[in-house]
């Protein structure tokens, strides 16, 4: 419980309607994506960085949780307050404040949901590449604080890759600006690189400065399916290993092609073990080349069906398909576990051979799914969570996963971040000093252990 004098001290700074206490609104603030669920003693939606810095000012006195929380997208339970609290919830800071087309960038608040930012870059002739699939709800604060990849990441980078400078208000209420508006700077510690994925554990996002590119004169679209899921990692690796470098190379395994057949183009529903939808950018005649170029490698690799989307339409249902095919896994089971793990882009085929295992050895349905050119794959363990002996088999899975992806040298995370779900997997892949190091940072900015606390590590 918040005492009364903290509800009235909150309402005096930012305002009576700002502080919400009624259960229905704080239902609505206790899960994210992952389906977990903790609900808050109080929801705050503060409309400035001032009235951001006053809430933790009064939170750090008091010693009371903060959840900073974006559009509560996350897959890995990050904006969930396991520990009660306070959910800050920065959606109302939603505003584009410059697009600077001489100097490449945008400065936006954190509550801009992502593809609101693609497109006021596109309307200045510039380009924003980052693309999770929820960017169409998803905000740039949640983005960064994950360090949200997407699946043009293969060519341009993760979120990580944009940010250029960001304001942060730290725990005890003091406010800073970190980075530059300048290409680039090596002035001391980067630290806005420190808060990308950083999960809300350090400071709050008021606003960020994002590196923006030329908008590409020309993008074409095409699927390839294939009969065998061996043949479709194989086809990555050969593409990977050409001259190409294409915008976006996704993999879709059977389930994740069945549950989204209703919305593909009718010219890829055909039946097939995987596909692959591949996008190449940039001049009219090079991505011309490429395209020949990718369309003989599918076909030489096994592909059975190559078509390209040779209308806006058929490609905005190529990727609304693709976007779907995460929510639409629940058409196969009441429960799923969604983990992202990543390997190095020539062990794409050993990690499938190892999901198969998996599968195999614990009984359960494994559908695959992801950001195939990065080698960074979703793969959702399908289950029932009223079954605790299928439930229990699935846990281990998760396990068993993560330790194949270690082995092959990849991470238990690609884009996700750790959240709750993870941190008890998280020694697995930095060891109990990365750990150590990891603590004593966040000691450093929140000594009182007041934000998101119960995130990143057991």
């Amino acid at each position: 419980m918040i005492p009364p004098h903290v509800i009235k001290s909150l309402q005096e700074s930012i305002g009576k309607d700002s502080v919400i206490t009624d259960r229905e609104s704080l239902l609505c603030y206790s899960y994210d994506a992952t389906r977990k669920e903790a609900i808050p003693d109080l929801l705050l939606r503060p409309g400035n960085a001032e009235e951001v810095s006053a809430i933790l000012r009064i939170a750090n006195q008091e010693k009371i949780a903060v959840v900073p929380r974006g559009a509560g997208s996350g897959f890995a339970g990050g904006s969930v307050p396991v520990q009660g609290g306070m959910v800050l919830s920065l959606q109302r800071m939603d505003k584009i404040l410059e697009v600077n087309r001489d100097d490449f960038y945008i400065v936006v608040e954190p509550g801009v949901v992502t593809r609101e930012v693609q497109k006021a870059a596109e309307a200045e002739g510039l380009f924003y590449p980052p693309d999770p699939s929820s960017v169409n709800f998803c905000t740039i604060g949640g983005n960064i604080s994950t360090g949200a990849g997407g699946s043009r990441g293969i060519k341009y980078g993760t979120t990580k890759d944009y940010v250029m400078g960001l304001d942060v208000v730290l725990p005890s209420g003091d406010r800073i600006s970190i980075g530059t508006r300048a290409p680039r700077s090596v002035a001391g510690y980067n630290l806005t690189r420190l808060m990308v994925g950083s999960e809300g554990t350090l400071g709050v996002i008021t606003k960020a400065i994002l590196r923006l590119i030329p908008l590409p004169e020309k993008i074409v679209t095409l699927a390839a399916v294939f009969s065998d899921l061996h043949n479709a990692t194989v086809t990555v690796g050969l593409i990977l290993r050409s001259s190409i470098r294409p915008l976006v190379l996704e993999f879709m395994d059977r389930e994740s092609i069945r549950v989204v057949r209703d919305i593909l183009p009718v010219n890829v529903r055909a039946k097939g073990e995987a596909m692959l939808i591949i996008e190449m950018d940039g001049t009219a005649g090079v991505v011309e080349k490429e395209l020949q170029k990718v369309e003989e490698i599918c076909k030489r690799s096994g592909a059975i069906d190559v078509e390209l989307a040779t209308t806006p339409s058929d490609r905005e249902r190529l990727w609304t398909a693709r976007r779907s095919v995460s929510a639409s896994l629940y058409k196969i089971n009441p429960t799923k576990i969604n983990e992202d793990v990543v390997v190095p882009r020539s062990r794409l085929s050993d990690l499938i051979g190892e999901i198969e295992k998996i599968a195999a050895q614990y009984r359960l349905q494994i559908v695959s799914f992801g950001h195939a050119g990065d080698g960074n794959l979703h793969i959702n363990i399908m289950t029932d969570d009223k079954n605790a002996e299928e439930y229990g088999r699935a846990q281990e899975a998760v396990k068993a996963l993560f330790e194949a992806t270690l082995r092959l040298g990849g991470s238990i995370s690609g884009e996700h971040g750790i959240g709750i779900t993870k941190a008890r997997f998280l020694p697995m892949e930095i060891g109990e000093q990365g750990i150590a190091i990891m603590k004593g940072i966040k000691r450093v900015f929140d000594p009182l252990q007041i934000l998101n606390p119960g995130k990143l590590w057991p």
